[in-house]
């Protein structure tokens, strides 16, 4: 099978009706998508995870505008760089044309660097366009952050990816006339171990049909005993064992939910030791710390997440260190997925239910005009009462609501304990005290 570029290239969207995901700040009403629609920019970053869109959007963006399209490279670029190509959107300002600079990895940029880009930025002599997977707040400069607005992109949902993959399967019989039989399991492997990833998603893919071609060129089969194929084997340079990519990740997790410290130390190695990303495993493990410890232990999200960083400050080998006591205290760590649950639950009932109004008494009134409309009236302000709390009614006056639903349950273990005696004292209260009428 001959691909000229790589999959994730290949199938890359060109407009934003072909791009999934991301739909908070790309659907027809959103901001974003109405500047691309009629080629009016402001000066915005990307911020996400790898393989979230980022780079798609500014391509899509590329393609489409009738403004000049400049990149530069956080990495290998610096001031004079920077001001070289300002000084050619400034000619092309006096000229009547507005000029895009799209920086990949913005936060590489130090401070003197971001600094230049200020005052064409403020002039708009220059969009800027930003992406970069560090969060902006730590990473730009304030005055910088100031004049551009910030779109935060998420990990992808296993549906998006899903769509994503057998779209770009159709692609491929398409554009390469072959034969190619799906095995579901096999793509639902793909999806799991992609993390939300969508270019580990299309690189495992291709790397599947690589492996079917290898056996026959023009009827591929795409199932599971590719994983044990010798071609297979050789293009994922991976577990010298002979033991799958997918599979070790999922000892890990399972592992890990397991409580089993030496389990999940022996997999952790095995996947560390076979030249595995170690930002793929440590993506899992910030999994593993929101949906299976959950707030039994809030620490634990701390934990992985100081992992990452620390293992981006101090590289290989050393940062394997902090990799393995997330692990460890992972392992050891009360466990809960009621955060999960709850999470699911309050997303089937958003779901299924029509969206109510907010009331009256919980919306801000930061003008007369709404105080006039009785914005904020009759809300009762916690801190005014005896500790700090006051029972009153949270959730919409609608039929909806008649019982009120109840999203999250802490489990016996860990911190859970102490907020399920919160929720007792709570409802206590709530018995207690007579709401005034008023």
């Amino acid at each position: 099978m001959q691909l000229h570029k790589p999959l994730a290239e290949i199938v890359r969207p060109g407009t934003l009706r072909e791009f999934v995901g991301q739909q908070h700040i790309l659907s027809p009403e959103s901001s974003l998508y109405q500047a691309v629609e009629e080629d009016n920019y402001h000066s915005f970053i990307l911020w996400g995870p790898p393989g979230t869109g980022k780079t798609t959007i500014a391509n899509i963006i590329r393609r489409r505008t009738s403004h000049g399209f400049l990149t530069l490279s956080a990495v290998t670029s610096g001031v004079k760089e920077i001001r070289k190509i300002a000084n050619e959107a400034e000619r092309m300002h006096r000229l009547g044309k507005r000029t895009i600079l799209f920086v990949d990895e913005i936060h590489h940029f130090n401070k003197s660097q971001q600094d230049a880009f200020l005052p064409f930025v403020e002039k708009g002599i220059l969009i800027l366009i930003g992406t970069t997977t560090e969060n902006p707040s730590f990473e730009l400069n304030t005055p910088l952050l100031s004049r551009v607005k910030v779109y935060q992109l998420y990990p992808l949902s296993e549906e998006e990816l899903r769509e994503i993959v057998y779209r770009a399967i159709e692609v491929c019989r398409s554009k390469l006339e072959v034969s190619i039989q799906v095995e579901k399991d096999l793509i639902e492997d793909i999806i799991t171990s992609s993390d939300g990833d969508c270019r580990n998603a299309l690189n495992y893919l291709e790397l599947f049909l690589k492996a079917a071609a290898a056996e026959n060129e023009k009827e591929l089969v795409l199932n599971n005993s590719l994983l044990k194929s010798s071609a297979m084997k050789k293009m994922l340079q991976y577990d010298k064992a002979g033991d799958e990519h997918f599979n070790l990740i999922s000892a890990l997790h399972k592992s890990l939910r397991g409580s089993d410290i030496e389990a999940s130390l022996y997999w952790l190695m095995r996947m560390l030791e076979s030249g595995e990303n170690p930002h793929y495993i440590i993506r899992r493990l910030v999994v593993v710390a929101s949906e299976d410890v959950g707030l039994a232990d809030p620490q634990a999200l701390v934990i992985a997440n100081a992992a990452r960083e620390a293992f981006d400050f101090l590289g290989e080998p050393e940062g394997h260190q902090a990799i393995v006591e997330a692990t460890i205290y992972l392992a050891s760590a009360p466990k809960s997925n009621s955060v999960y649950t709850a999470m699911h639950n309050a997303r089937r009932f958003v779901r299924e239910k029509r969206p109510a109004p907010v009331p009256l008494h919980l919306r801000n009134a930061p003008t007369r005009l709404m105080k006039e409309m009785n914005y904020g009236k009759e809300y009762k302000y916690p801190h005014d009462y005896p500790h700090h709390y006051v029972a009153q009614d949270y959730f919409p006056d609608h039929p909806s609501f008649r019982e009120k639903p109840s999203f999250y349950k802490p489990g016996p273990f860990g911190f859970e304990r102490e907020i399920a005696r919160r929720k007792q004292w709570w409802k206590a209260r709530e018995k207690e005290e007579e709401k005034p009428e008023e």
